[in-house]
């Protein structure tokens, strides 16, 4: 009779031990929803953590958002595990059928969202960041301003006036708080992934240097969006280096001009630019648009064609002609006025 007071005891602990267990393996191991209850996956919320908040309350707005168990069972948890120093502010992309240690590895790890951009071929330096601040990526004037900004310039060992023209074209997934600094480094890393040293070694041969096949490049790029022109288009530009003719292109124009409203008038091209190529032979003194392989690699292997001119059919594609009088017929057929432009 003696013994059941014991046994009773021991019971009795048995069973609150097991009532902990089960509570701290719902606070730290089990997920708040079991994601095979229902047919419906769990609803992803986006969390975002900023700068200095503590790990208690982080731990109090999982639990607010009903994706943790417990404050404390997560808090518990991230002092085991160390985690509770390591948080890296960001969004993240949570749901309450992921475990606490699956979202503790999401936050330990800066796993944060990441907004896909994509920066259209031929794009300015302005239009790319009037683009990030559509998205919410960037502010405009802090972009355009470090785009010129001599120490960053340096800083990504290059020694132009501006970035225009080496913010490669491509899509990239930028987290909501990345900095200015941290996209255009990843943009301008990407570029030299495109122009290879073996394309650099390709500008030597051509006696242009990687600033001057950008700056044709990205003319090349706004005359034409037709692959199979862009070697034609690049092989007028490179005939006219060669023989000193200006190369009087139009997008070379509107890109020194103060203000532009999408027609280019006969005073324009009497402006005292270094971009009006009517006025000015050779290059223009830097890139007007950011250029992509593909009219990186027609700048630097422009046809084997004795093309002086082109102009546009206006349905996006251009007749090439030698000389100015099958230029004059060809404007003629297709502008029906006489021509002063290239395209």
């Amino acid at each position: 009779m003696r013994r059941e007071p014991a046994v009773l005891l021991i019971a009795s602990l048995l069973c609150t031990a097991g009532v902990v267990g089960d509570l701290a393996a719902r606070w730290t191991i089990l997920p708040l929803v079991d994601p095979s209850s229902s047919p419906e996956p769990p609803a992803v919320r986006i969390v975002e953590v900023s700068e200095g908040t503590t790990f208690r309350q982080l731990s109090a707005l999982l639990e607010n958002e009903r994706l943790i168990a417990s404050q404390w069972g997560f808090e518990i948890l991230g002092r085991l595990t160390w985690a509770d120093r390591r948080i890296l502010a960001g969004e993240y992309a949570l749901h309450a059928g992921m475990r606490p240690t699956e979202i503790l590895r999401e936050l330990r790890t800066g796993h944060v969202v990441q907004y896909p951009v994509t920066i259209p071929e031929g794009y300015t330096v302005a239009q790319i960041a009037d683009l990030l601040e559509q998205k919410g990526l960037a502010d405009k004037a802090e972009f355009l301003g470090l785009a010129h900004d001599r120490h960053l310039i340096r800083a990504l060992g290059l020694d132009v006036p501006s970035l225009e023209g080496y913010l490669f074209p491509n899509t990239y997934h930028v987290p909501r708080h990345a900095t200015g600094k941290e996209i255009i480094s990843a943009m301008v890393t990407d570029l030299w992934q495109a122009f290879t040293p073996a394309l650099r070694a390709r500008a030597r041969d051509v006696n242009m240097s990687v600033h001057q096949i950008l700056t044709l490049a990205s003319v090349i790029e706004r005359e034409t969006s037709v692959d199979g022109e862009r070697e034609l288009i690049s092989a007028v530009f490179h005939n006219r280096l060669r023989r000193k003719i200006p190369l009087q292109s139009d997008p070379t124009v509107i890109y020194g001009l103060k203000s532009y409203d999408g027609n280019l008038r006969k005073r324009d091209l009497a402006v005292a630019s270094p971009y009006n190529t009517y006025r000015v032979r050779g290059l223009p003194p830097g890139p007007i648009a950011n250029p992509g392989a593909r009219s990186i690699r027609a700048a630097l292997f422009p046809a084997p064609t004795t093309f002086l001119y082109f102009v546009s059919r206006n349905d996006g594609t251009h007749v090439f002609s030698s000389t100015l009088e099958e230029h004059n017929r060809a404007v003629n057929k297709y502008q029906r006025r006489p021509a002063r432009r290239l395209s």
